[in-house]
């Protein structure tokens, strides 16, 4: 059943997106921010120094592997500047007693060889502390590997597709991947099904055409979604793939429209999405497109996206929490140009894991060493705390135990929430 936690017509604008924020980990002093007078740099070289801290110890480095450039930059950018805002305010408060933490941004491109080559090179630098990424599933897949074999903690604020951390078989003989990683998000075993729930159940659509661009993520979400889609009394009436670079979509269409459906399910993200959303009501179906997390962007309706589409996403929307204040605040006084996006908040709150966890690591005048990083990995699948996303806490495989999804809708323009709840079956 779809759990319904709060409905609600929270707005926002094409670029802020809304995210789930609760007060954040190390967030005490955040208001400090600009009267400390920390540098808005958005270089990756640091900021937030507190001259009254003890560093001499030297600088520790958290890298975050992200799109920075490419059609997925507005997801990936709103990560790296939370990942260096929690580092910004742990260098303020003196976090890890010895040591200045400094964010090493990496862009992947959103490409699987571009991020084995990032994470290669952080892997290589025997004072990175754990590794904030990546955005791709696929691209987690090439990654993966590369920081367990260098003991090297990663925290995806990102990544949905459940194998990651379960394995092929993660519906019935889950097995854990790699001890080294972790995620803040939902996964999309969890996504899809409630995606198909609302889209079935509420929206009342029962012929439904899948789109997907043949990617980890977008296959695995729509699969999840048929699956359910199927059992709750919907007929799959045609299905069809598109390339990640393409732009003319009127093949796909004239594939699915003979079948009549009354929606499209789109496995994907938002460079093919809004066009092909834009494209399928040029041809004449008046239809709602449907997506995931992966659409949920301003970009989307930039692209073409139109009135009445649809998206689910991780987490419940930043303004129907009180507690968004803390971040939010925190992020506008730093001034930065890219908004935080869909996942910042969560890439904040994967800072902070690692950094609370490498502070615990350190206790007690403890010097950094590769050694060290065994208990970093050790602290973090303990690790709970109150962070922007809600609470922050991991179950067995690395996953988080926060299951909370928000479907959105278009509406005058803007993606507005249309209910927040859980998966329950």
């Amino acid at each position: 059943m779809l759990t319904r936690i709060v409905r609600t017509k929270a707005e926002k604008g094409h670029h802020v997106r809304n995210q789930t924020v609760k007060a954040a980990v190390l967030v005490a002093g955040a208001l400090l921010l600009a009267a400390c007078g920390t540098n808005k740099t958005e270089s990756g070289s640091g900021g937030g120094n507190n001259q009254s801290c003890d560093q001499s110890k030297g600088t520790l480095v958290i890298g975050v592997i992200a799109p920075l450039s490419g059609g997925l930059s507005a997801l990936g950018l709103g990560i790296r500047n939370s990942a260096q805002l929690a580092a910004d305010q742990a260098n303020e408060k003196c976090a890890v007693p010895g040591y200045k933490l400094q964010v090493q941004p990496e862009d992947d491109q959103a490409t699987a060889q571009v991020g084995a080559q990032a994470a290669t090179r952080l892997s290589s630098n025997a004072n990175v502390v754990g590794v904030v990424g990546t955005l791709n599933s696929s691209v987690a897949q090439s990654v993966q590997p590369i920081l367990k074999g260098k003991n090297i903690v990663q925290v995806s604020p990102a990544n949905t597709n459940p194998s990651l951390t379960r394995g092929a078989e993660y519906g019935t003989a889950p097995k854990r991947q790699f001890e080294n990683y972790f995620r803040v998000c939902a996964t999309d075993d969890l996504q899809g099904p409630f995606a198909a729930k609302y889209l079935v159940g509420k929206a009342g659509k029962k012929s439904i055409a899948i789109i997907t661009d043949g990617k980890t993520y977008g296959e695995g979400l729509a699969a999840e979604f048929k699956k359910q889609a199927e059992k709750d009394g919907a007929t799959i009436v045609a299905t069809a793939k598109v390339g990640e670079k393409d732009t003319d979509f009127s093949g796909v269409i004239g594939t699915i429209s003979g079948s009549k459906p009354d929606a499209v399910y789109y496995g994907g993200e938002y460079p093919q999405a809004g066009p092909l959303s834009k494209q399928l009501k040029d041809a004449g179906l008046n239809i709602p497109v449907m997506g995931g997390d992966g659409i949920y962007d301003g970009k989307y309706i930039e692209l073409g996206g139109k009135e009445g589409d649809l998206a689910t996403s991780v987490g419940a929307p930043t303004d129907t929490l009180d507690t968004a204040k803390a971040f939010v605040s925190a992020y506008k006084a730093k001034a930065y140009k890219d908004d935080f996006s869909a996942y910042g908040a969560f890439a904040y709150d994967a800072a902070n894991a690692i950094i609370g966890s490498l502070g615990k690591a350190l206790t007690g005048g403890a010097e950094w060493s590769e050694a060290k990083r065994t208990d970093v990995i050790s602290n973090v699948g303990t690790y709970s705390a109150e962070g922007a996303t809600g609470e922050i806490k991991f179950d067995q495989y690395g996953d988080s135990t926060n299951k909370l999804l928000t479907v959105y809708k278009v509406s005058g323009g803007k993606w507005v929430a249309d209910e927040t709840g859980t998966f329950g079956g």
